[in-house]
């Protein structure tokens, strides 16, 4: 073969092969067609399937009203029951009436209820008071003491000194405690040891009171 030959065949192979961009042109154009045959069809495909027009409805012939001479019976009866049942706004509720406290009666007007009569039984003994004893009322406190002062009219102070152990450590103890005593006929002098005896509250610091003069201080 010659060159011209080769050139020849190398033309229409050329021309005969389709170039990229030719192709990508022709694609476009092939899928714009199938977009516009797919919209196309949609519409169509939605007529087919969208259910008939249903016709309009017809207008029925309104009821024949009750005339005068027909009255309603059932009407009437039923209005009353919805206002028992349900109170309008309009009309206010009364409020329920609060419960009266049954009024209290004096004993003398109250129902006299009669009690059996029992008898009295043998066994029982009569309640019999017995007569009080005669002596002194009690045992009364007395203390021994040393008379300290005496310078008070119908009063004196005793000194009384007593012994005892400590709860806790058991030590023996002594404490003096003093006492305002009455005495009547002022006897008792200062030394004297005495014996005085409780008594009631005499005033703000005397509840005891002389009993006697043991002994005389010399």
């Amino acid at each position: 073969m010659t060159e011209e030959q080769q050139n020849e065949t190398t033309e229409e192979t050329e021309a005969e092969e389709p170039s990229p961009e030719a192709e990508g042109s022709a694609e476009a154009e092939g899928s714009g067609e199938a977009e516009v045959s797919a919209e196309a069809e949609v519409p169509a495909e939605a007529a087919e399937k969208a259910p008939p027009a249903e016709p309009a409805p017809e207008v029925e012939p309104a009821a024949e009203e009750p005339t005068a001479e027909e009255p309603v019976a059932d009407a009437p009866a039923e209005e009353p029951a919805a206002t028992a049942e349900e109170p309008t706004a309009e009309e206010p509720v009364a409020a329920p009436e609060p419960k009266r406290k049954r009024k209290r009666l004096p004993r003398a007007q109250r129902r006299q209820r009669s009690k059996p009569k029992r008898e009295p039984s043998a066994e029982r003994k009569p309640i019999v008071r017995l007569p009080k004893p005669e002596g002194e009322r009690g045992r009364r406190n007395e203390r021994r003491g040393v008379v300290v002062s005496s310078a008070m009219e119908k009063t004196i102070v005793v000194q009384v000194e007593m012994v005892k152990m400590h709860p806790r450590y058991k030590k023996v103890i002594r404490r003096a405690t003093k006492f305002h005593a009455h005495d009547e006929q002022n006897q008792a002098k200062v030394g004297d040891v005495v014996r005085i005896v409780e008594t009631r509250p005499l005033s703000k610091t005397k509840n005891w009171r002389l009993a006697e003069v043991v002994e005389v201080a010399k």
